[in-house]
C-alpha cells in the first residue's frame, strides 16, 4: 500500500511498525453531532482499516472525544444541560448514527475527561524539558522553544510565524493573553474559571487544554510512535502541528507519526460544512430518505483527499448505485453446482479483485474501487453465479456495505 503523507507530501510506500497498524483518529467535539463531516472522516477510516483487516493485518485503533472544550461548556450554558450529561447525550446520538452508517467501534473510544494523570505526567516532562512554563495556575507550551515547530503546517501552506497566528487567532487563539510569553504559545493546562468544572493538577484545579488530549491518549495507548495519525484537514493547524511538538519533545521520539493522513472537508453552498457555520447536513436526517448503504456510497465516492460539496443530486445517484448492487448481491442463482475452481477460473472475479486491490493501494482510491464493484455487480447481474455473488459480497464488506433489501 502506498498512502499520501501530508508531512512530506509525498505518497510513500506504508509498512507498519510492529506487528499491529496504530492508528489513531482525532473525534468528536460531542456538543452537535454527527454531520456529513463527521461521516465522512469515520466511513473513510473505517473502510481502510477493513481494508488491512481483510488483508490479515491487525490493527489498534484510538479516537478520543473531547468531551470537555469551551465549546462543550459554552453549549451546556445555552441549552441549560450539565457539561457531562449534554456529552453524553450527543456522543450517544454520534455513536447511533456512526453504527447505522456500519462504522466499527474503534479498539478503544476514550473520553478526554477521563485522562488528566497522563495530560499531566506529559505536561510535567515538557517543564522539566523547558519547552513549557507554569503563570498564575496555566501552563503553556513555548513555541520558540522548538526550533522545528511548525513543519507540519509549512508542509500544507501555512508558511511563518505570521500566517500560524493569523491562522490559531481564527480558531480559538487569545493573542493578547497577559500570560503568554509569545501570542502563539498554546495552552497545556488552564486555570479553573468561575462555573467551570476542574481537575486538580499540580499547578492548582483546572482542565486541560484541546492539544495535550490526543498526545496523551497516544502515548498510552499506542505508544510513543504511531503507523497513522488521521482526522480532518482543518486540524493540520493548529492541532496537529501542536500534538507534534508536544510529543516529541515530551518523548525524544521523531517522527512520532509515520504517516499523517488527512481527509477533505465537505462543503456545502461554497462553504466548509461546520457547526460554527451552521451549513449542516445531518446524518440522521438523511437517513430518514436514504438507505445507509446510499449514505456510505455517497461518502466512498469520493477521494479522501479532495474536497467536495454535497448536493442532493448526488445524493440521489448514490442511492440508486446502492440499489443496483443491492439487486446483484441478491440475485437469484439457477444452479448449485458451482465449485470453487469454477470461481477461480471466473475472469470477472479476478478482475474485479485486482482492480479492487490495486485502486486501494494506490492511496485509498475509494471511488475507482467502487467502480471495480460496480462493474461486478453488472457482470453479476448479467449471469449470475454463487461465485460472482458471494465475490460481490466480500468486496462490499471490505467498504462496509451490507447490501440488504
Amino acid at each position: 500500500m502506498r498512502l499520501f503523507n501530508t508531512l512530506s507530501q509525498r505518497v510513500e510506500p506504508f509498512t507498519p511498525l510492529g506487528e499491529e497498524v496504530t492508528m489513531y483518529v482525532c473525534g468528536v467535539t460531542p456538543y452537535d453531532t454527527t454531520h456529513l463531516g463527521h461521516a465522512f472522516i469515520n466511513v473513510i477510516y473505517d473502510s481502510l482499516i477493513r481494508y488491512f483487516r481483510w488483508q490479515g493485518q491487525p490493527v489498534r485503533y484510538v479516537q478520543n472525544v473531547t468531551d470537555i472544550d469551551d465549546d462543550v461548556l459554552r453549549k451546556s450554558r445555552e441549552v441549560g444541560i450539565a457539561w457531562d450529561e449534554l456529552g453524553r447525550r450527543e456522543v450517544a446520538r454520534y455513536k447511533d448514527d456512526l453504527n447505522a452508517l456500519n462504522v466499527a467501534p474503534p479498539t478503544l473510544y476514550i473520553a478526554a475527561s477521563t485522562e488528566t494523570a497522563k495530560m499531566i505526567e506529559l505536561i510535567q516532562a515538557l517543564l522539566a524539558q523547558g519547552h513549557a512554563y507554569e503563570q498564575d495556575g496555566w501552563v503553556y507550551f513555548s513555541v520558540k522553544s522548538d526550533p522545528g515547530f511548525g513543519k507540519l503546517a509549512e508542509a500544507a501552506g501555512y508558511v511563518g510565524y505570521d500566517s500560524w497566528l493569523a491562522t490559531a487567532n481564527e480558531r480559538g487563539n487569545f493573542p493578547d493573553d497577559p500570560r503568554k510569553r509569545d501570542p502563539l504559545d498554546f495552552v497545556l493546562w488552564q486555570g479553573q474559571q468561575p462555573g467551570e468544572p476542574a481537575w486538580e493538577s499540580p499547578w492548582g484545579p483546572g482542565r486541560p487544554g484541546w492539544h495535550i488530549e490526543c498526545s496523551s491518549m497516544i502515548v498510552k495507548y499506542l505508544g510513543s510512535r504511531i503507523d497513522i495519525h488521521g482526522g480532518g484537514s482543518d486540524l493540520i493547524f493548529p492541532h496537529h502541528t501542536c500534538e507534534i511538538a508536544q510529543s516529541e519533545n515530551a518523548t525524544g521520539e521523531h517522527p512520532f507519526v509515520q504517516v499523517w493522513m488527512h481527509c477533505a472537508m465537505v462543503g456545502l453552498g461554497g462553504e466548509k460544512m461546520s457547526k460554527s457555520l451552521g451549513n449542516l447536513i445531518l446524518v440522521s436526517n438523511l437517513r430518514k430518505a436514504y438507505t445507509n448503504d446510499a449514505i456510505r456510497l455517497l461518502l466512498l465516492s469520493h477521494h479522501y483527499r479532495l474536497p467536495w460539496e454535497y448536493t442532493e443530486a448526488d445524493m440521489q445517484a448514490a442511492a440508486q448505485r446502492a440499489e443496483t448492487l443491492t439487486h446483484a448481491a441478491m440475485a437469484s442463482v439457477q444452479s448449485s453446482a458451482q465449485t470453487a475452481q469454477d470461481a477461480d477460473a471466473d475472469e470477472a472475479i479476478t478482475s474485479a479483485r485486482e482492480a479492487f486491490c490495486q485502486a486501494l493501494d494506490d492511496d485509498f482510491q475509494t471511488p475507482t474501487a467502487l467502480d471495480a464493484l460496480e462493474t461486478l455487480g453488472e457482470q453479476t447481474l448479467a449471469a449470475p453465479t454463487q461465485a460472482r455473488v458471494a465475490a460481490l459480497r466480500e468486496l462490499a464488506g471490505v467498504l462496509g456495505f451490507r447490501l440488504e433489501a
